[in-house]
């Protein structure tokens, strides 16, 4: 059943994932892949078939939902076809409904916010013009570096000139709401190309930006040979975890002289220019998402659809739900999520709330954290050091352990 653990009006985000590319990323750890394109339209019909389904079995509890904030993430979603990306937007409208918005100007206030993550490559004018129409007011532009020679070892179709001709035809399609991303520490990037990839995302200046540091795991193939100590994939370039720590804590200073909100660990926004959609998660607001592997939360329960995109669409093709992993979240986890989500945000958590409704007290755990400089109270707002960012994932070891 959906529902928030809060009484509020109920307005809920969707993801659709679409988990095609064109050529995997070497840095990448996400269920994606590389598959032929007449695989592209028998999976947007599942996607759309999967709404229709999935809102036939909750009937009873639509009737006051709305969608506000719609992601298309993946993967590379500009590789479907416009008329397939309209078609799932307009199941979604006859099924729930969200209100269209009707002027780039105020893409924020002005209806759902409805968000199309595309590579620089895929972008041409024709396309920009029907996703427009179609209602997309958000664009994610996955630029990564403003380096030839990382992006190429990174294994990237786009380049340098791309993101450029990208950025423009966006703009002239008449899209007022950008995001940008780029990763620190990708092999081969020096102080210098760092500095200069952030300097030409603010000749850009998109509304909102995403700077994530590399991650290495095994779910990677570069993850993999680095931590095997190989040089395929050019492991052997990457750059020193100071080193990253240092590029993500240049970028900080230069973004806020530029007039950028840090208001998340790995995102800043212009004024009024956060992303509405990724705020669900991190205040454990409700979601559903659609398509291969993607993730839903009603506030009671966590759950996912398979990954293989071709099992998917036939389990969807025959009316079985693709769903799995369902799991219920105990007080214990809301808590941690409470926690490790809520810091997260630069503006942190509201500690008087969390202890109130998990009927917990926090103070041993946070002092030494506190003593320590991890983390700043004031009154009852908790939130991370602003010069220990770099290092969060192991300030939430230490809190949640």
């Amino acid at each position: 059943m959906l529902r928030y653990n809060r009484p509020i009006k109920m307005k809920f985000g969707v993801y659709i994932q679409v988990p095609f590319c064109q050529t995997k990323c070497t840095y990448c750890n996400f269920h994606t892949g590389v598959v032929a394109q007449d695989r592209y339209e028998p999976y947007a019909a599942a996607v759309c078939r999967e709404i229709t389904q999935t809102a036939a079995s909750r009937a009873s509890e639509i009737n006051d939902l709305n969608v506000d904030t719609i992601y298309f993430g993946g993967g590379t979603p500009s590789l479907l076809e416009p008329v397939a990306l309209k078609r799932i937007l307009g199941a979604l409208n006859d099924r729930f409904g969200f209100e269209r918005p009707v002027r780039q100007e105020s893409p924020l206030v002005d209806g759902a916010e409805i968000t199309l993550e595309a590579d620089p490559e895929t972008i041409t004018q024709a396309k920009a013009d029907a996703w427009l129409k179609a209602g997309f007011n958000r664009i994610s532009l996955g630029a990564q570096s403003f380096s030839d020679q990382e992006l190429q070892a990174a294994g990237r179709m786009h380049r340098r000139s791309d993101i450029f001709a990208a950025d423009r035809t966006l703009r002239e399609a008449g899209f007022r709401n950008i995001s940008l991303d780029l990763i620190a520490g990708l092999p081969h990037q020096t102080r210098e190309s760092w500095d200069e990839s952030v300097a030409q995302l603010l000749l850009i200046r998109p509304e909102h930006l995403s700077i994530y540091m590399l991650e290495i795991d095994e779910g990677s193939r570069l993850g993999k040979e680095s931590l095997a100590g190989g040089k395929r994939y050019s492991a052997a370039e990457i750059p020193a975890d100071d080193s990253i720590a240092e590029f993500y804590d240049f970028a900080c200073v230069r973004l806020a002289d530029a007039g950028y909100e840090h208001y998340e660990i790995s995102n800043w926004a212009l004024p009024g220019m956060r992303s509405r959609h990724n705020l669900k998660y991190w205040r454990r607001q409700p979601y559903l998402g659609f398509g291969a592997g993607a993730h839903s939360f009603d506030g009671a329960k966590r759950w996912s659809n398979i990954h293989d995109p071709a099992q998917y669409t036939a389990l969807v093709e025959q009316g079985v739900s693709p769903h799995e992993q369902i799991e219920t979240v105990t007080v214990a986890q809301a808590l941690e999520e409470e926690l490790f989500l809520g810091l997260r945000q630069l503006e942190g958590i509201d500690l008087e709330r969390i202890e109130r409704e998990y009927h917990v007290s926090l103070a041993e755990r946070i002092a030494p954290l506190a003593q320590h400089g991890l983390v700043e109270l004031n009154g009852k707002r908790l939130r991370l050091a602003t010069d220990r960012l770099t290092v969060s994932n192991e300030v939430f070891v230490e809190l949640l352990g």
